[in-house]
């Protein structure tokens, strides 16, 4: 049996078809440094928590990141999330601007989507992807 196989019989149709992301959680070794990087690099705001929490809640208004922090910081590579940004050579020159690194942009020929790679103070993967004619 192939795993397309075991995907297809084993698929469960949901009572309710998922809207969205709403946020996903990552470590972070220093709550303050993580707010201020993903502020400058993305643009995110503070939440102020609603309940007992040391989380840092960060929304862009359509979805959230949050950060636990951690006392050391496990290695997270491959692992990461991806971003669509609306600009690519806008975002790259704010990257530049701002001193942050990124790899070698790559050009997807199937699709001729860019992507490329940043990572954040604690070395969290994020990926950057650009479609120049992606429908909305």
């Amino acid at each position: 049996m192939t795993d397309a196989t075991v995907a297809e019989t084993t698929a469960v149709e949901p009572n309710g078809k998922i809207r969205y992301i709403h946020h996903v959680n990552f470590p972070t070794t220093d709550i303050e440094r993580t707010k201020q990087w993903y502020s400058k690099v993305f643009g995110f705001k503070g939440i102020i928590p609603k309940s007992n929490t040391r989380v840092l809640l960060m929304t862009l208004g359509t979805f959230d990141l949050h950060f636990t922090p951690v006392e050391e910081m496990d290695r997270m590579a491959p692992y990461h999330f991806a971003v669509e940004v609306e600009d690519w050579d806008g975002f790259l020159a704010h990257l530049k601007q701002i001193g942050v690194r990124h790899t070698r942009p790559v050009r997807r020929p199937e699709n001729s989507s860019l992507f490329c790679y940043i990572h954040d103070p604690d070395h969290t993967m994020i990926e950057l992807v650009y479609h120049a004619n992606r429908p909305e």
